[in-house]
């Protein structure tokens, strides 16, 4: 009878790729579900610009009505129980802009949320307001 086999030794991996910072993935990171995924490769709302400064709330109380939306809408929904702009989401969720956008979108279409889009900017093209503008920094 012969002696089992040692198993093949694991190559010795150089330090730096032993610091956590350095692995791309550990034990509990678990499945890594992409922006694009969340969207169906969509990159616009269908509805609403939704500006960083937009202002946005979830309509009426409780959602555990909301059958059939992605974990991603439920927690924009438990966010915007007060009113929160695009920013502050975008931060809470951890995801890109555009992505937040689309579910945004996506939730205002089924009147899950109300937004409010900021007021449009001062004219920018009349010059009483540049000069009211030089004036004050003058003032200084």
């Amino acid at each position: 009878m012969m002696p089992p086999e040692e198993p093949p030794e694991e190559p010795q991996r150089p330090e730096e790729d032993l610091h956590p910072h350095n692995r791309l993935l550990d034990d509990h990171a678990g499945p890594v579900v992409r922006p694009y995924v969340m969207t169906a490769g969509r990159i616009e709302p269908t509805r609403g610009k939704f500006d960083l400064i937009t202002l946005v709330v979830a309509i009426g109380g409780g959602h555990d009505v909301a059958i059939g939306l992605s974990p991603e809408h439920r927690a924009i929904l438990q966010l915007c129980q007060t009113v929160m702009s695009v920013a502050e989401l975008t931060g809470h969720l951890d995801l890109p802009v555009a992505t937040v956008r689309v579910l945004l979108g996506d939730l205002l279409d089924k009147g899950y949320i109300t937004m409010q889009e900021p007021e449009p900017e001062a004219d920018m093209h009349d010059i009483r307001l540049y000069k009211a503008v030089i004036d004050g920094l003058r003032a200084l």
